[in-house]
């Protein structure tokens, strides 16, 4: 159970923590001054949402997104959803392809460059399918979430720890539900992916309070960091490097290879939903799937990165708010159609 447990939430955060979340650039959009409790209204919501998203994936043995908008949202409407999903995972994997380009820029490395290697890499991890990308995470994540969780201590603690809870000031709790219903889609579409792979109920509640905890703790202390770095954002393309300008190059150069794994993971669940979905229509082996899908995106990272977050996310976020009403609708409604 734990085992289990613990493989998902990694592919949860995985699927979370990608460029827009790691880079700050995610959390400034949609949170900043008083958002304490817009944060714990995120962890508590995307704990439940995860719970009923993996429970209904569990007993329908899914192994793509369309039986779970079947029974989230109907026949009608899931036609319409799987063409915004099949959207939302490539316009985002395109966002975290230009990420990955923006990274490594730090090190002098070309654009465009930069994108043709974080696509390889993709394309080297569907050689091995779903385990592939299972044990990617489970390797990659921890050190991430370790590292980032290290840096933003460490930041705090040369600050004083100067963070405060004022309930009086938490007018921001609306970005809750924009920022949960944003991350829905990646959620229902890499969830549903492994349906038939989940071998126990206990590894829904590890998985689902694992990752909301996690998530909830590591955005509470980001956002407060960037909040003290506000008048310095706007210079960067990447709100992080905001925060370590007073570090040695060194961290700079260690948080950017830590970044583009971040970038990495989420750019990699982008596609393990895609070809999900698309196998019943492309046959071949998934890296195969995975190059096609690539050269179809790398002409549109030319947009940029934080051009491509600032237009496309906050319009995912408001579009996915039925799906999210769904999710969490559906106990109340599936108890009530049962008891009649």
């Amino acid at each position: 159970m734990w085992v289990g447990g613990l493989k998902w939430m990694f592919l949860i955060i995985g699927t979370m923590i990608g460029a827009g979340y790691a880079s700050g650039r995610e959390l400034w959009e949609f949170f900043g001054a008083e958002s304490g409790l817009a944060i714990f209204i995120f962890a508590l919501l995307f704990t439940i949402c995860t719970a009923i998203v993996m429970s209904i994936s569990h007993q329908k043995r899914s192994e793509h997104y369309l039986p779970i908008l079947h029974v989230l949202m109907g026949k009608r409407l899931t036609k319409l959803y799987d063409f915004m999903i099949v959207l939302y995972l490539f316009s985002t994997t395109v966002i975290m392809l230009a990420g990955g380009g923006a990274t490594l820029e730090v090190i002098h490395l070309p654009y465009w460059l930069g994108i043709v290697f974080i696509g390889g890499c993709v394309v080297l991890l569907f050689v091995w399918d779903t385990k592939g990308m299972t044990s990617m995470n489970a390797v990659v994540i921890p050190i991430l979430i370790i590292c980032l969780l290290g840096v933003l201590i460490a930041f705090q603690s040369l600050k004083g720890f100067p963070i405060e809870f004022r309930l009086d000031q938490q007018h921001n709790w609306p970005a809750a539900l924009t920022f949960t219903s944003l991350n829905i889609l990646p959620l229902v579409a890499v969830l549903a992916a492994v349906g038939n792979e989940i071998r126990h109920k206990g590894e829904i509640w590890v998985a689902s309070l694992g990752s909301g905890l996690i998530l909830g703790g590591i955005s509470f202390l980001y956002n407060e960091s960037l909040l003290q770095v506000a008048g310095d954002i706007m210079l960067y393309e990447i709100p992080l490097f905001a925060i370590l300008k007073h570090y040695p190059y060194f961290m700079v150069l260690i948080m950017s290879a830590l970044l583009w794994m971040a970038i990495y993971t989420t750019a990699a669940a982008g596609i393990f939903g895609l070809i999900s979905r698309l196998r019943g229509y492309i046959k071949g082996k998934a890296w195969l799937i995975a190059l096609f899908l690539i050269a179809l995106m790398a002409p549109l990272t030319t947009f940029g990165f934080s051009t491509l977050i600032s237009i496309l996310y906050p319009l995912y976020g408001v579009l996915n708010l039925y799906v999210f009403a769904a999710i969490l609708l559906y106990p109340i409604l599936h108890h009530a159609a049962n008891a009649k």
